[in-house]
């Protein structure tokens, strides 16, 4: 069984997915973490995500890899507070439109979650990674209500940013996953739209295995 979250950031993929997964006791496979992954070993190789040719032949031999409690791998070091940063936040979409780098994630990815039932959320799960899913689920929020998820979400590795300047972040991060030319952001035409601005972790986790056990 694959169930695909997909949505915009800070809508509540992540800790929905996740809490989706352990109640049915399957695998959860963020697919963020791996762009994220991607974008910080650039970042600290000091490439360019304009410089497409190099960054083929540099994301060619990095590993990226989950660990049995879910903490994500680059090259063996663990990075899953490292790629959390807002400096990352700022980045990964503009890694994440490279063709190259979205190939080689959705190959993994399919790797992955090819073999168990699973729980992944991104962006173009449902459409691209696996659009024969066998439940789609789309998270929408308002824009006012992510950039304060995210505030607090940078309070708990010690970082802070005027909540303004966060709106326009999300909204500018908003516009180039929903128009770049691969894999773009959008709704699944069979997706389940949920809006989860007035929701909390708790009844979006029951929404979603509600409609998932009614089918």
């Amino acid at each position: 069984m694959i169930i695909a979250i997909d949505g915009p950031s800070a809508s509540g993929k992540s800790t929905t997915a996740k809490g989706v997964a352990e109640k049915l006791g399957i695998t959860h496979l963020n697919t963020g973490s791996m762009y994220r992954a991607v974008t910080l070993a650039l970042l600290e190789a000091g490439i360019h995500p304009d410089d497409e040719t190099k960054v083929k032949d540099f994301i060619a031999e990095l590993d990226i890899r989950f660990d049995e409690s879910n903490q994500i791998h680059l090259n063996e070091r663990n990075i899953s507070k490292d790629i959390r940063s807002e400096n990352i936040s700022l980045r990964v979409s503009a890694v994440s439109a490279l063709s190259a780098v979205r190939e080689k994630m959705v190959i993994a990815q399919r790797d992955i979650a090819g073999k168990k039932d699973c729980v992944l959320e991104g962006r173009d799960i449902g459409t691209v990674v696996f659009p024969n899913a066998d439940h789609k689920f789309f998270l929408i929020a308002d824009v006012k209500v992510r950039a304060e998820r995210r505030l607090k979400d940078l309070e708990k590795i010690n970082e802070t940013k005027n909540i303004s300047d966060l709106i326009e972040d999300i909204k500018r991060r908003d516009e180039i996953d929903s128009s770049r030319e691969h894999s773009p952001l959008r709704q699944a035409d069979d997706a389940i739209p949920i809006d989860t601005s007035d929701l909390t972790i708790d009844e979006q986790i029951e929404k979603i295995i509600n409609i998932i056990n009614k089918k």
